[in-house]
């Protein structure tokens, strides 16, 4: 199948390879509308494999490598923008980006988690969107520049959770996750939230306490990633089969 598909997806496969043959060949207008009518087959085909996604389904959907980044949309909805770095206490997180740009003129606050683009030196780059403790200590140093310039801020969240290996616990990422909860429920300027991808457990909880929190049809927003959960519910039965 093709990289950007998935497993699901493989009626929507098939054609496309049907469609990439033809593009091969010499262009003629009985070709062309060979495409065209794979096309629209294609559209259909999508729209009812996407009427009925599973629950499983729609967590793949979320997780899709191909799948619009937070810089992505700052690229097409957003001008000037100026990113901000660091925490000034430990380093420069790249799992979380923040910055201030323009949105229709009105200057702005853009935060949020950055999993990589397609490219595996990028997802090892941004930890895969697993951000560290300074990750959030430099989203909340940046939120409070925006409170300070009475600067709205808009917050895009795409994250499985926060890092889990032994450097973030003795960082403090509870405490940095918790921090944040409270300063952004108190702070003096407005925040929207928008969720356009995976929101998973207080690491994305951590960038997304809003005034308005919006979310994709195809996001999905857990307390908990799905295989964390699964992983507790496991051991559980297991101890009470003991």
């Amino acid at each position: 199948m093709p990289p950007d598909t998935l497993e699901f997806e493989e009626p929507i496969a098939m054609l496309l390879k049907e469609i990439e043959a033809i593009s091969m060949l010499p262009q003629t207008p009985e070709r062309q509308r060979s495409v065209e009518a794979l096309t629209r087959r294609i559209d259909l085909i999508r729209e009812e494999i996407y009427r009925g996604l599973t629950p499983w389904q729609r967590v793949l959907v979320a997780r899709h490598p191909a799948r619009p980044n937070v810089l992505d949309y700052v690229n097409r909805l957003f001008v000037d923008f100026t990113e901000i770095s660091g925490d000034r206490r430990f380093a420069d997180d790249h799992a979380i980006i923040t910055g201030f740009a323009r949105y229709h003129g009105q200057p702005v606050l853009v935060v949020g988690h950055h999993k990589g683009s397609v490219d595996t030196k990028q997802k090892i780059f941004r930890n895969f969107g697993y951000a560290k403790p300074e990750g959030y200590r430099k989203a909340m140093r940046a939120m409070k520049l925006a409170e300070k310039f009475s600067r709205p801020v808009i917050a895009f969240i795409d994250t499985p959770a926060a890092y889990p290996g032994i450097e973030s616990e003795e960082r403090g990422i509870s405490e940095a996750i918790a921090l944040n909860l409270r300063e952004m429920a108190a702070l003096d300027t407005p925040i929207i939230v928008v969720v356009h991808g995976e929101g998973g457990s207080g690491g994305a909880l951590g960038l997304a306490v809003g005034d308005t929190i919006l979310m994709h049809e195809f996001a999905i927003y857990s307390v908990i990633p799905p295989e964390g959960c699964a992983a507790t519910r496991h051991g559980r039965s297991r101890r009470r089969k003991r």
